[in-house]
């Protein structure tokens, strides 16, 4: 069945568009309006206001290799807790590696572990990631409010990506539909 007859068209029908190109560069401009890398940042800020806390991060992890790259990290100013140099210098980086579940770790000021919470982030087309807060105990309470916001940003974060593959994929279409000059 062709694309006219599922959305109702007749055979013989036109479908009305302004100036040639219109409705193309129109959704063009709609998918480009997705910044996956704009999106990730207000994705950490956010969980760092769902969890209370001023510490929050976004990992991305490489199981094989078992390696873990923060992608972004959201401190307060003047990090208080020294949080960023806790993560370079910890194991931390290397236990979200080699796990596929939350990961809880105590606040202890004398060792100087500022409390930590990381949940999976589900990406259906990235490898794994982990969605983490610190600077405070958390409890089981905290792991479900951050498993439920990880998903539903895992979801979005995919989105945007799919929004900017069909940019570029409708770019290329475009370019090649421009009016050709008549010979």
């Amino acid at each position: 069945m062709s694309i006219t007859h599922q959305i109702g068209l007749d055979s013989g029908a036109l479908l009305w568009c302004g100036a040639p190109g219109d409705s193309l560069e129109s959704l063009i401009e709609t998918f480009a309006g997705h910044d996956a890398d704009d999106l990730i940042e207000r994705v950490v800020a956010a969980a760092a206001t769902v969890c209370s806390t001023g510490y929050a991060g976004l990992v991305e992890v490489d199981p094989v290799e078992e390696s873990a790259v923060p992608v972004h990290v959201h401190v307060p100013p003047g990090d208080p807790l020294r949080v960023r140099r806790w993560l370079r210098d910890g194991a931390v980086l290397k236990t979200l590696a080699t796990r596929c579940r939350p990961v809880f770790l105590p606040r202890d000021p004398a060792l100087g572990h500022p409390g930590f919470l990381a949940v999976p982030v589900p990406l259906a087309t990235v490898g794994q990631a982990y969605l983490w807060v610190a600077g405070r105990p958390f409890d089981h309470r905290d792991e479900d409010l951050l498993v439920r916001f990880a998903t539903a940003a895992g979801r979005a974060l995919e989105a945007a990506r799919g929004f900017e593959a069909a940019t570029r994929i409708l770019r290329s279409i475009h370019a090649f539909n421009r009016p050709r000059a008549r010979s």
